[in-house]
């Protein structure tokens, strides 16, 4: 039987950033059910970095996670993490008010944004159509997020410091035994006196797996297409594309335009796939909103975004039972925030204070612990 502190169940963002940051203090094994790691959620984000347009308590978060995108630890990555790709928020004549009054609060504390015209709209984002387009304006604050670079990087650092990672492993019936949990798993008997539950959109049915009372988590589909862009367009400098009240996005994505009808549809936890519906309102919102033929569909996919009843992440030791941490709810910011969200369940875990960061940004951690649900 292998004997480790923690062991972590789930190998997304998650559960990996979390490695990486509790590694280096505690003896740790990922557990991950898939024959990949990042499989679900992690690999099918829309990978977007913003610092506004989240709830208060995200935009805290992402804050303090990007000084880690901007600076990681020497060796983390050979690319930066981030990378700025600007974004152009639009509404049609129906929504125009609505722009505005969104502009003039964020312009309010963002000075970098910038009111565009029609035309200067489309000088920025050439396929976007006159005839929707009636108000728009820039955020230079959009960044692309490199997933595979930054998950490799937790990877990678949580290995040398000892973590083990055990794929293709699902647990069978786990066991509470006086000195802590064992856990039956295709790669043998694993003994931890902690078990992480960074599950996603499975959290809840494995705290059940425990004997540890759900909080409420509950997945939602997104769905995303890709389509051919004209060959004029360069997708390398095009802007994010945001209807103002996320009725869809867009951006480029491999030489191509992804689109999503930003759908967020409750569902079992399970390998989701798009819904023909879904598929057809994200080229539907292409073809209403520019002037991209969409003639094929290169790609459909579905990925999942795991809500708690707040929307806010639940992280911390299960009510009286301090041998059980949540690590999840952390719905479509999970990538976004893993920097911050990872060093502070490793703090949590090892008994430290929250990371000087969250005082800093103004946000107390109390407010992410399981314990609210449950009063």
């Amino acid at each position: 039987m292998r004997e480790f502190d923690v062991a972590i169940v789930g190998g997304g963002i998650a559960g990996l950033s979390l490695a990486f940051f509790l590694a280096p203090h505690r003896s740790v094994a990922v557990i991950e059910r898939e024959d990949g790691l990042g499989y679900h959620s992690t690999g099918r984000s829309a990978a977007e970095f913003v610092l506004r347009y989240n709830t208060p308590e995200v935009c805290k978060l992402a804050a303090i996670s990007k000084t880690f995108f901007d600076q990681p630890p020497e060796g983390f990555s050979d690319v930066p993490l981030l990378k700025q790709r600007g974004g152009v928020m639009i509404a049609n004549a129906e929504k125009a008010a609505r722009l505005e009054a969104v502009f003039a609060e964020e312009s309010a504390v963002n000075p970098d944004l910038r009111r565009l015209t029609v035309d200067e709209a489309i000088t920025r984002v050439p396929i976007l159509r006159r005839d929707y387009v009636a108000a728009a304006f820039y955020d230079p604050n959009f960044w692309d997020i490199e997933v595979e670079n930054l998950l490799q990087g937790y990877l990678r650092g949580a290995r040398r410091h000892g973590a083990e990672v055990i794929e293709r492993s699902d647990i069978v019936a786990p066991r509470r035994e006086a000195n802590g949990w064992v856990l039956s798993t295709n790669a043998g008997e694993i003994h931890a006196q902690v078990i992480v539950n960074a599950a996603g959109g499975w959290a809840d049915p494995v705290a059940s797996l425990f004997g540890v009372a759900p909080v409420g988590i509950v997945p939602h589909r997104r769905s995303a297409i890709t389509v051919d862009l004209p060959t004029e367009i360069d997708a390398l400098t095009m802007p994010e594309i945001n209807e103002i009240d996320e009725d869809f996005y867009m951006k480029p994505e491999g030489g191509r335009l992804l689109a999503s009808p930003a759908d967020a549809t409750p569902c079992e936890p399970t390998d989701v796939q798009p819904e023909e519906i879904d598929v057809a309102w994200a080229a539907h919102y292409v073809e209403e909103a520019t002037t991209v033929p969409v003639r094929r569909i290169f790609k459909s996919w579905a990925g999942l975004r795991s809500f708690s009843p707040d929307k806010l992440p639940v992280i911390g030791h299960a009510k009286d039972r301090p041998d059980f941490f949540w690590l999840a709810g952390q719905g479509g910011y999970g990538i976004l925030t893993s920097p911050a969200l990872g060093a502070l369940a490793a703090n949590l875990l090892i008994g430290l204070p929250a990371p000087e960061s969250f005082a800093a940004n103004g946000l107390d951690p109390v407010g992410f612990n399981p314990e609210r649900f449950l009063r």
